[in-house]
């Protein structure tokens, strides 16, 4: 029987090859073993003795049905290879001589996200799969869902099937539809709050159509940008002007009316869009003390209410601002850039007429004067353990203005608008001691002071009499605020395990990892919400708690949509988890049972 040595191994190796493909509009690399490999094998250059092979099953993560002629490769780019008509797949991997236990500690790359996997000699440490109509691997639930290999053992890979949000714009005009952009925006859960994010735009077609595709489940929103009406049968340039305002599906006149879209996997949704054409008049508002030649941020807000749709631009050299709108009252918001930031404000109402006035004055913006307390008991910060995740969670910074890092601590103002928009650049600090920073340049709005520390918890956060650990701080062009906040190091501990959970037939990164706790304070007590992950023999802890009541849940995979924040939406866990109230410097000991996904 002919024997594979090493280097027989790394010759065949050598005759791996690389090919680009097309996957979802873009060019991928990927690297394709030669057929040259398979007929080694089949002559008997590979002895079933040193032969590695790894199979599998390419499915639909909702039908549970094969997925054929699906793109089947390694993490590390050395293996690919397509799944059959019946969605299976096969690798033969050379065995090497002096192949050595698998390792636990490997870390591998997929598509920019960095996780802990296993190596087996050869063996390719982590598969994906793609195909159109299914969503990409960096777009699928979590990296905890990718795949690991194990020798011996047959692997299962999931794909999650695009949705989609199709429709029409209907418009009278007879040239208008393939010139009108459609927005679409994604509700996200960042830090226990939900906001509204930009995901995507584009034009629709000639006839009206339009195809939002490879959308993740979730919750959505869609509406039509604004377009003057230059239709030639129609438009007279002496004459009024016409145009269609933000049309929000299904039919409403601003973004919060608009109805939300909830996508499931592989769900196709039809949203008609309906813009009605209405006459606009020209504004145009003086700014009095503009700097020369420099660009302002413009927002409008329909009757006050801020969100995506309406815009005015900004003519710096007259020193205006200027467009055209339909009747109605609007909020018009500028904001300067630079290093002294300044903003101004303007209610106007349109109604039958252009509006050239009254001129509007530029205030420098606020500041924020950070005054920090420290009550840390030294000895005691010896001896405790580091608080691993305070404050927030792992989707993400999302509407965060500032931040300032002090030695033990930070603290970060994120704006309280539930949308995203364009936020002035410019913003600056000046630390004048150890605990203490002056934030300038902070725009008008509601912001909430959110404190990190790794050694303790903040105690107290207020501006006066207002309590920021339960409120906004409030921001008004050219105030000049202080807040002060008290850190301690006697926070209360809760340890555990975690119990039960269903045994998975799919060896990914969740099902190795015991559980993902989450420690919710109650709408009735005092608390901060922390974050930590299970050990392998599942154990948990939590350091530095602060004081109050809480609500300790243990999942199977990690929860980027957890609504912590909204009473009505945690009511659902409400007979999950175990309840604690906690005092300073106490100890509690817990036993949880493991919440599936699903449930």
């Amino acid at each position: 029987m002919a024997s594979h040595t090493a280097s027989d191994s790394s010759s065949a190796f050598a005759r791996t090859c690389t090919c680009t493909v097309r996957v979802r509009g873009r060019l991928r690399r990927v690297a394709i073993l030669l057929i040259a490999l398979a007929a080694e094998a089949a002559s008997g250059q590979i002895s079933p003795e040193n032969e590695n092979v790894v199979r599998g099953l390419v499915i639909n993560s909702v039908t549970r049905e094969p997925v054929g002629h699906a793109l089947v490769y390694s993490a590390d780019k050395r293996f690919a290879t397509f799944t059959d008509d019946q969605g299976h797949f096969q690798f033969v991997v050379p065995s090497t001589p002096e192949a050595s236990p698998p390792s636990v500690n490997e870390t591998v790359s997929i598509d920019g996200a960095n996780f802990v996997g296993a190596s087996y000699s050869t063996f390719p440490s982590v598969l994906l799969a793609r195909k159109p109509g299914f969503l990409s691997p960096e777009k699928s639930r979590s990296p905890w869902d990718v795949v690991i290999v194990e020798p011996g053992r047959d692997v299962t890979i999931a794909l999650v099937p695009e949705a989609r949000i199709v429709g029409s714009v209907v418009l009278p005009s007879s040239n208008a539809a393939d010139r009108i952009v459609v927005h679409l925006y994604r509700r996200r859960v960042v830090d226990g709050r939900a906001r509204w994010e930009v995901s995507s735009e584009l034009a629709a077609r000639s006839n009206g159509e339009y195809r939002f595709a490879g959308l993740e489940a979730g919750t959505y929103k869609v509406f039509t940008g604004e377009l003057m009406d230059r239709d030639p049968l129609t438009f007279n340039p002496a004459g009024l002007v016409y145009g269609y305002p933000p049309s929000y599906f299904p039919t409403a006149s601003n973004f919060q009316g608009a109805d939300e879209i909830h996508l499931a996997a592989g769900m196709t949704f039809q949203a008609d869009l309906s813009p009605m054409r209405q006459p606009y008049y020209n504004v145009k508002l003086p700014v009095t003390n503009a700097p020369a030649d420099e660009q302002l941020i413009v927002g409008v807000a329909i009757q006050g209410r801020k969100g995506p749709g309406l815009e005015l631009g900004y003519n710096p050299r007259n020193q205006r601002i200027e467009g055209s709108l339909p009747n109605g009252t609007y909020l018009i918001e500028a904001t300067t850039q630079g290093q002294k930031n300044s903003s101004a404000s303007a209610t106007i109402t349109v109604k039958g007429s252009p509006v050239g006035g009254p001129p509007i004055t530029l205030v420098p913006n606020g500041s924020v004067q950070i005054e920090t307390k420290l009550e840390f008991a030294q000895e005691e910060q010896k001896e405790r353990a580091p608080v691993a995740r305070t404050e927030g969670n792992s989707s993400g910074d999302f509407g965060s203005v500032f931040q300032v890092q002090f030695e033990n601590f930070s603290v970060r103002l994120d704006s309280d608008l539930e949308f995203t928009q364009e936020t002035p650049n410019g913003i600056s600090t000046f630390t004048r001691r150890d605990n203490t920073a002056l934030l300038e340049g902070v725009p008008p709005g509601r912001y909430w002071v959110k404190v990190n520390s790794l050694l303790g918890f903040a105690a107290s956060v207020r501006a006066g009499d207002i309590d920021l650990l339960r409120q906004p701080l409030t921001v008004h062009p050219g105030a000049n605020l202080r807040v002060d906040i008290d850190l301690r190091n006697d926070g209360a501990e809760i340890s555990g395990t975690v119990e039960g959970g269903r045994k998975s037939n799919v060896s990914t990164m969740a099902s190795r990892a015991r559980g993902f706790l989450y420690c919710i304070p109650l709408p009735d007590g005092l608390g901060q919400f922390r974050e930590t992950q299970a050990g392998q023999d599942g154990s948990f802890q939590f350091n530095q708690l602060p004081p109050g009541s809480y609500r300790v849940l243990a999942f199977d995979r990690p929860q980027t949509d957890l609504e912590f924040r909204n009473a009505d939406a945690m009511r659902m866990f409400e007979n999950k988890g175990q309840n604690v109230r906690l005092s300073a410097g106490q100890k509690e000991h817990l036993t949880l049972q493991l919440i599936a996904s699903n449930e």
